[in-house]
């Protein structure tokens, strides 16, 4: 990575934004405290309220952070589809009594908008999901001094990410949690995906950029298996969801290591776009019907999956989740930065000591 981009966090360790309120400023502060790059995410906030995130976090810690934009969705689903899921979603509404929402309550997430107050207000770090930016704005960002980073799931979309002028990818594994970054939602391949170790020597053999890999990454070890592999640092989501820092929700926390949830999917059940969750109810019984319509389901659901939880109903909710959330461990987020730098330190030694043929016979 270039060795300004370096420069901003010690360790090569980078706190995913996770939206819907996971990310909060005093998350990504404890993470940039200890010498990782703490996150805020954007998503599904309105302008202002992104910009109280960022005053807040910046009252908490004088280091870099960085700030996670979703980009536009440029193509309309079917409104029949829609429709279609939602009747089939009416029972669940019943359920929690509370009515769906209105899935045409917008398309691009206040993106202008936000990008306006990112530009007067410059950040270290802009990162970009669900597409690529244009090449302006990517060079307004740099004019302003901000690092701007872009989400690739294949090596084309990463080449495309280079072709925008971004300082590096994120190259993200189909095993990470929450929702894949692909820039376009193909119906045929949502639940397709290539693995993490694949994918970063992929992007690394297609673009010359640097690259910041995630996906399923909870362990040290793992850090220096993707750094190995030709990465620069590395992005861990559900890792620090289950820190007292993290604003997930309490049910959320618990079933990561709840043994009533043992496995994750991709489905389009909770938003219309490929996410991996922790498999409940909800999404048994209603992802094989769900349509490719984002973000027209995520609006459709966002009041059932709200009112699943404030009745304490798991069940109900978009339990997000990598494929290494058993993993997950109830450290202060500072602290699992130190674990996760030990860890790390502790592998580089081991492979060392292989290399040199300390490892014995």
């Amino acid at each position: 990575m270039s060795s300004a981009l370096t420069d901003l966090f010690p360790y090569p360790i980078v706190q995913a934004p996770m939206a819907g309120g996971v990310s909060v400023p005093q998350l990504a502060a404890a993470v940039s405290e200890a010498g990782g790059l703490g996150f805020l995410a954007a998503g599904y906030k309105t302008a202002d309220g992104m910009y109280q995130e960022i005053k807040h976090l910046r009252g908490l810690t004088s280091r870099p952070f960085g700030v996670n934009l979703f980009l536009p969705q440029p193509e309309a689903a079917d409104p029949a589809a829609v429709d279609v899921y939602a009747h089939q979603l009416a029972g669940e509404a019943a359920w929690y009594e509370t009515e769906l929402g209105d899935p045409d309550s917008g398309r691009d997430d206040g993106y202008d908008t936000k990008l306006a107050v990112l530009l007067d207000n410059p950040v270290p770090v802009v990162s970009f999901h669900f597409g690529v930016p244009s090449r302006e704005v990517v060079d307004s960002l740099h004019r302003v001094g901000t690092f701007a980073l872009v989400s690739a799931t294949t090596a084309d979309e990463a080449r495309a990410v280079e072709q925008s002028g971004a300082d590096a990818v994120i190259a993200q594994g189909a095993e990470a949690g929450g929702h894949q970054g692909t820039h376009r939602d193909h119906p045929e391949t949502g639940g397709a995906g290539t693995g993490l170790l694949s994918l970063v020597a992929q992007v690394r053999e297609t673009v010359s950029l640097p690259i910041v890999a995630a996906g399923g990454i909870m362990r040290g070890a793992q850090i220096a298996a993707v750094l190995a592999a030709g990465a620069s640092a590395a992005q861990l989501g559900t890792a620090f969801l289950a820190t007292p820092e993290s604003g997930a929700h309490d049910l959320h926390k618990q079933a990561l290591t709840n043994p009533l949830f043992v496995r994750t999917e991709l489905t389009r059940a909770f938003s219309g776009r490929p996410a991996r969750a922790l498999v409940n109810r909800f999404l048994r019984e209603h992802g094989p019907y769900a349509p490719a319509a984002y973000p027209e389901v995520h609006h459709l659901t966002a009041p059932v999956r709200k009112a699943a939880a404030k009745a304490g109903d798991a069940q109900g909710m978009a339990l997000w989740a990598g494929q290494g959330h058993r993993m997950a461990r109830e450290l202060p987020a500072g602290q699992l930065v130190e674990v996760l730098v030990a860890e790390l330190a502790a592998a580089g030694t081991a492979l060392s000591g292989h290399a040199t043929g300390g490892g014995g016979r």
